[in-house]
């Protein structure tokens, strides 16, 4: 890579949310159920390929978690991002499901490649990192609805958790092998709401047994029935893999993968409908032309929907079309604040944010009321990332976090709530900690008078 220019930032959409992702892949692991039929067999971590390039990364460190962070960090200095606030994903499989002793040892080495020093145990490694120059503020684990560790999750610091739902149907669950049911999801969803995890679906349009008008009426229902709403997707259509079951049903005729253009369409019919309080982390994997069977190769398919939808003046709602860093041209920084109220796994969801009028989106946070409890599942302030305390013409760092906390209290106060949980990355102790509150049980805790 040729190093860039003095003050360029190479790929800043990288960190143009306000965090740098740091990508981490387990090492391959067959799933307990067996494979889904869609689900390839390419001697890498599940659902990946050889040329997936943080599966490329990963194999060239033996798949050893301190090393992948380590080395992950030294790309974006060298590309010039900032890296004191750091996401951590875990990639590769349900990782619940491997042994605990590899969980504790692999969550270790991520937080020992942080702090740039290896630590005697995890919670060591945790307590170093709170005051640490690459701070953990976020960790997100990949699992199945049907391999739930709340305690182990909050153990690791984890504070997003992406389940792989693909589509709420049991008849085609069972044709495609999934190994869960539609319970399943919704159990996992209130639960880990009431934890106060942020929850993303996995959604797969295009699967055995669906079909366009099917996967719309479906992805409408995440959003009208209270038991589901979740925080953000990932939307992944359906693709054939060489090594998986449906291979053999393309070549036999018995499937048939939606082209590009019946994919673009249902997308931009699901993004029209996608509420504000939801993010759409991404569309389309990044598999590489030469292990596509059949279906799309376009990845930035997302890319030309947006300008599509831009061009025809379609006001998306959805959190990324929305976020500052994406803005064009000249910004209006006289902001507000808005409130929108929803039902959601047996509980009250306040989705708090800081906008202009033009409802470009500045920070958010996401407040939790079921019965006498409370809990804040997320505050996030967008814009292009800043060091730990640095001021400067950007977007963090000017008193939006404070604001969001402090309307979430006001919130707590008149429903009668006598504390507040916040659950928080392992870096991000230090901030909440500046607004009296304390840690306890793995959550920042505040009581109220």
């Amino acid at each position: 890579m040729l190093k860039p220019k003095p003050g360029e930032i190479r790929k800043p959409t990288k960190t143009i949310s306000g965090i740098t992702p740091v990508a981490v892949m387990l090492p391959p692991r067959k799933c307990k159920h067996g494979n889904c039929i869609y689900c390839p067999s390419l001697n890498v971590p599940q659902s990946y390929t050889p040329k997936s390039p943080v599966v490329m990364r990963a194999k060239n460190v033996n798949y050893d978690s301190y090393k992948q962070v380590k080395a992950r960090i030294e790309a974006f200095e060298v590309m010039n991002h900032k890296t004191e606030k750091i996401e951590i994903i875990i990639m590769g499989g349900t990782f619940l499901e491997y042994p605990k002793k590899f969980q504790d040892e692999f969550l270790k080495g991520i937080y020992d490649g942080l702090n740039g020093k290896k630590s005697k145990s995890l919670d060591e490694a945790q307590k170093r990192n709170e005051k640490a120059k690459h701070r953990c503020v976020a960790l997100c684990v990949e699992t199945r609805p049907d391999r739930i560790d709340i305690e182990r999750m909050k153990k690791f610091g984890c504070t997003r958790v992406e389940i792989g739902v693909q589509i709420i149907d049991d008849e085609i669950y069972k044709k495609v092998r999934r190994g869960h049911t539609v319970k399943d999801v919704i159990t996992a969803t209130r639960n880990l709401k009431n934890a106060g995890f942020k929850i993303g679906y996995h959604i797969m349009p295009g699967l055995p047994g669906s079909n366009p008008k099917k996967d719309l009426q479906l992805f409408k229902k995440l959003f009208s029935d209270d038991k589901f709403k979740p925080d953000q997707l990932k939307i992944y259509p359906c693709q054939v893999m060489p090594g998986s079951e449906l291979e053999n049903l393309y070549w036999k005729k018995k499937y048939k993968p939606y082209t590009k253009d019946e994919i673009e369409k249902l997308l931009i019919q699901m993004l029209k409908v996608i509420p504000r309080y939801c993010r759409v982390m991404r569309i389309m994997r990044e598999i590489p032309p030469e292990y596509l069977v059949a279906g799309t190769t376009k990845i930035d398919l997302r890319k030309d929907v947006e300008e599509e939808l831009r061009k025809k003046s379609s006001k998306l709602k959805e959190i990324r079309y929305r976020e500052i860093g994406f803005a064009k041209g000249e910004v209006d920084f006289h902001l507000k604040l808005k409130i929108t109220k929803y039902k959601a796994s047996d509980g009250e969801e306040y989705f708090l944010e800081v906008i202009n009028k033009k409802d470009i989106l500045f920070g958010l946070l996401r407040l939790r009321i079921f019965g006498e409890n409370a809990i804040i599942r997320e505050l996030h302030v967008y814009g292009p990332t800043l060091k730990l305390g640095e001021r400067g013409n950007f977007f963090q760092h000017k008193g939006i976090g404070k604001w969001l906390i402090d309307e979430a209290e006001k919130i707590c106060k008149e429903n009668e709530i006598k504390q507040l949980k916040i659950i928080s990355g392992v870096g991000v102790r230090e901030y909440y900690k500046k607004f009296g509150y304390s840690l306890d049980k793995n959550y920042m805790v505040k009581l109220f008078d």
